[in-house]
């Protein structure tokens, strides 16, 4: 397992600034978004070469969710992420981490009655992903489905959730995405569900029980990585999240350093 970080209010601006301090913190990898890596993908390929530090997934930096209620926005969001793929390709990243939708709807606060019906949002998310089945083919590159929790997504909840969309659908480049967090709120148990779902899996991010940064709060990483580490779990261990503390960059080394502790041991 690698160690990977998102985008931090800390972090550099300057793109090559960047990915020196990324490395400087000691992590592998960059998870980038995707509107930033379509926008500057040649300096951010030179960023690549000098520092070693890789892209290894985008998140987010589209409009329109693969599950939105608008067809108008479900139809944007596919081109904007086809060319994030392209984009990928071209930089040596693996994927994209896709959710179904973010803060469009959730069935545990009002007005608690969707727009769309379950079976339309099948459809919909069915559709999107077949779509981009095709241009993850293409770039040789992948779709990390990301389950969300109830409050933030009616769709994709559990893991379980994620694997049947691509089991029934037949989806041979969209594999899963872990996210700790969201995990800890839906499935009965983290380590099992790593386990059993350990075939899909692909991709992780992590972030405490409170959405800060790990080693604050109480899930058991140490648990969890051992369970990755005995399912021989290949893939990056991206940071995403929030951080808690008057000195946030401090803060920030502090979870590194007892994340690296924890993969390394």
């Amino acid at each position: 397992m690698k160690l990977a970080t998102q985008n931090q209010s800390f972090f550099p601006e300057g793109i090559s600034e960047k990915f020196q301090y990324i490395k400087e913190l000691g992590f592998d990898a960059f998870e980038i978004d995707g509107k930033l890596l379509v926008d500057h993908k040649e300096e951010i390929k030179n960023a690549i070469d000098e520092t070693g530090v890789v892209v290894n997934a985008a998140c987010g930096g589209y409009d329109g969710w693969i599950g939105d209620f608008s067809e108008e926005k479900r139809q944007n969001g596919l081109k904007e992420i086809t060319e994030i793929l392209k984009a990928l390709q071209y930089v040596g990243g693996k994927g994209i981490v896709v959710p179904a939708a973010w803060g469009m709807f959730t069935y545990r606060l009002p007005p608690m009655e969707s727009p769309r019906s379950q079976e339309g949002d099948w459809k919909a998310v069915s559709d999107s992903l077949l779509h981009l089945e095709k241009a993850a083919e293409e770039t040789d590159t992948t779709i990390f489905l990301e389950p969300l929790n109830r409050y933030q997504d009616h769709m994709i909840n559990t893991i379980a959730d994620a694997r049947a969309y691509i089991e029934e659908n037949g989806l041979q480049h969209t594999k899963i995405i872990g996210d700790f967090y969201h995990m800890n709120i839906e499935e009965d148990s983290l380590v099992g569900s790593l386990h059993t779902n350990r075939d899909l899996i692909e991709h992780v991010h992590i972030a405490d029980n409170h959405r800060y940064q790990p080693g604050t709060g109480s899930i058991d990483f140490e648990e969890c990585f051992a369970q990755l580490r005995q399912d021989n779990y290949a893939g990056y261990v991206t940071i995403e999240g929030r951080i808690r503390g008057e000195h946030q960059e401090d803060a920030y080394k502090q979870s590194i350093a007892y994340l690296k502790s924890l993969l390394n041991s």
